[in-house]
């Protein structure tokens, strides 16, 4: 298992740009590979809260890996966290 926890991106379908704070994992079940993890944007907004398919997630030194947003909770009064699958090779 590969993990990253940092700085990161998260481009929207409309090429909106959130930053914020990304947890992510590799995992292989059963002979499946695949990634994902969580994502806290710096500031909230509708965007965020309603995004769901075609989604990139940008992290230090231009890697990009496609992400799809699986669930959005509410941790405090002003943040969310966002829960990400990956597709395709993971970028960390």
């Amino acid at each position: 298992m590969t993990t990253y926890s940092g700085p990161a991106r998260l481009t929207l379908v409309d090429g909106t740009h959130v930053s914020g704070m990304a947890s992510l994992s590799t995992n292989q079940r059963g002979g499946i590979e695949g990634w994902g993890g969580t994502f806290r944007p710096d500031q909230t907004s509708d965007n965020i809260r309603n995004a769901s398919d075609g989604l990139t997630l940008e992290l230090p030194y231009d890697q990009i890996g496609a992400v799809a947003v699986t669930g959005v909770r509410k941790l405090l009064a002003t943040q969310l966290l966002v829960s990400l699958s990956g597709s395709g090779p993971a970028p960390f």
